[in-house]
């Protein structure tokens, strides 16, 4: 049951990817040739009005045929027959739904159970927050210069402070702001270093239109934990052996599953809800990254031909998104290898 479920949650965040690119393409009356779930060959397919909706043997990925590749086709229509930011638009729409996807989940998210505030339950003795002066019920604000509304943003600060480094914290207390210095700490027993706060045990139910905010800023949150695992593999903090593909996906998606269904509906409902908050935000900021053959690798050609007034040469366009995908095919059966290995 678990695998079921991973396919169809894998499939509709996909499906809500290239639905951008559909909904975006149509708007600006661009010809959609196919729009398709999954990969390989076609087990049903309909023509409804000038597209085909097709299902595709493999439950992994889909697609949104526009004819973009087709350069030389300039036809009413075609997609390289319309203005710059038009394309721009088309193709950023993808990415930016999984985005708006990850909001509405997390809007859902925050009305539905609440969001632990940055408020600090507890100071532990021997740590660098109890001898700055930081006590219970204060409320941090800022770290290192960037604002904090949630408590799973001071979580992922000192997770991502992989060097120990001091950090720089203001908290709130009794509508004055004081900003410390902390220098984070691990004593007897400790697996990594702290900073010695704990949060409060309660959640917070902002109401609807707190739920709005706070979604947005649960999304921010998650944008910025996508970021810092990317910097943490680009600079060899973590190795292509701990990323994981579709493989791994399932087979994670498999033991959240598992793991959650004795706990009741509730828990289970709401732990595949951060996975899919997790996985569509991915896939958006995944996309986005100048990769050739990516969405972002795209977007760089167009934004180029705006700046310019004209479209760089659409076979070496073609050459470096060939490249590219090259290059993502090798790194797919690499990451699907160790999602196999794993495994057994």
């Amino acid at each position: 049951m678990g695998i079921v479920i991973a396919i169809l949650l894998f499939s509709a965040i996909v499906i809500f990817h290239e639905l951008g690119h559909f909904l975006l393409a149509k708007a600006n009356k661009i010809q959609v040739d196919e729009f398709s779930l999954g990969l390989g060959p076609t087990l049903f397919g309909k023509v409804i009005g000038e597209t085909k909706f097709s299902l595709k043997l493999l439950p992994f990925g889909g697609a949104c045929m526009m004819g973009e590749d087709e350069a030389d086709d300039m036809s009413e229509g075609s997609f390289n027959s319309k203005p710059v930011w038009a394309r721009i638009s088309v193709i950023a729409a993808g990415p930016i739904f999984n985005l708006i996807l990850a909001w509405i989940l997390c809007v859902i998210l925050v009305a539905w159970v609440g969001y632990r505030a940055p408020a600090v339950g507890e100071v532990s003795d021997g740590y660098s927050a109890k001898e700055q002066g930081i006590r219970a019920g204060d409320t941090i604000t800022e770290i290192n210069g960037r604002r904090i509304y949630l408590w799973n943003e001071i979580t992922l600060a000192n997770l991502m402070n992989t060097e120990g480094g001091e950090m720089e914290i203001t908290y709130l207390r009794g509508g004055k702001e004081t900003t410390v210095v902390l220098e984070p700490r691990a004593l007897e027993g400790d697996l990594n270093k702290r900073l010695g706060i704990t949060s409060t045990a309660e959640s917070v139910r902002p109401g609807f239109f707190g739920s709005l905010q706070y979604g947005a800023y649960t999304v921010r949150y998650w944008i910025n934990y996508t970021i810092e695992c990317l910097k943490m593999l680009v600079g060899g903090k973590v190795g292509i052996q701990d990323m994981s593909g579709p493989v791994g996906i399932v087979d994670a998606v498999d033991e959240t599953y598992q793991s959650s269904r004795s706990a009741g509906i509730k828990i289970l409902i709401l732990n595949l809800m951060n996975f899919a908050i997790l996985l569509t935000a991915n896939l958006g900021i995944m996309n986005l990254l100048p990769i050739p053959a990516l969405d972002g690798g795209r977007l760089v050609f167009l934004f180029v031909e705006a700046v310019r007034g004209k479209r760089v040469p659409p076979e070496k366009e073609g050459m470096v998104h060939f490249a590219g995908l090259a290059v993502l095919m090798v790194l797919m059966v690499v990451v699907m290898y160790n999602d196999i290995m794993r495994l057994f």
